[in-house]
């Protein structure tokens, strides 16, 4: 490859570079980053409809954990490992296809619309008491031996997905 193209197509990457970075600031601060398949120019170039395809690809962040909270009786916090919130969302996707008609000329459609949608989430944690009660101001001021205890917090996934699909006549 001569240094000219070379520096033609090192150009043209950082265009491209530098294009899609400004427009994903704005996308980042929404919480998705929309994604498109760029078919145009292969469109023009065999002379036929293509399809569209694009989507939207959501950003996780993690939310603050809850606070241990301490319980009478025990010597360590409720929530030894809390679990930790973490928000996102499931990707999205819209594509329209060209159906072309058996018999004639022209194209119908058909679509399907899946949007980005939140996704709230638990990581697992964990409950832990250790085998020591409090110490006992009545007898000789030492804790007593109990059953040591563990508990897992399972790990919770909420979200409420939708999809369309479409289909018509036209462009």
């Amino acid at each position: 490859m001569k240094s000219t193209t070379r520096r033609t197509l090192a150009a043209v990457i950082t265009g491209v570079a530098a294009a899609v970075g400004a427009a994903a600031t704005p996308a980042a601060a929404a919480g998705t980053v929309p994604v498109t398949v760029p078919l145009n120019g292969a469109e023009k170039a065999l002379g036929t409809e293509l399809p569209e395809v694009g989507g939207e690809i959501p950003l996780p962040a993690a939310d603050r954990p809850e606070a241990p909270r301490f319980v009478t009786g025990r010597l360590l916090p409720e929530r030894t490992v809390p679990q930790v919130p973490v928000n996102g969302g499931l990707p999205g996707l819209g594509a329209r296809a060209p159906l072309a008609h058996v018999l004639g000329d022209g194209f119908d459609h058909v679509g399907v619309a899946a949007p980005a949608t939140p996704l709230r989430t638990l990581t697992p944690g964990l409950s832990l008491d250790a085998p020591l009660t409090a110490p006992n101001p009545a007898g000789s001021h030492l804790p007593d031996l109990k059953q040591p205890e563990i508990g897992i917090l399972a790990p919770v996934l909420r979200t409420d997905p939708a999809a369309a699909l479409t289909a018509g006549t036209g462009r």
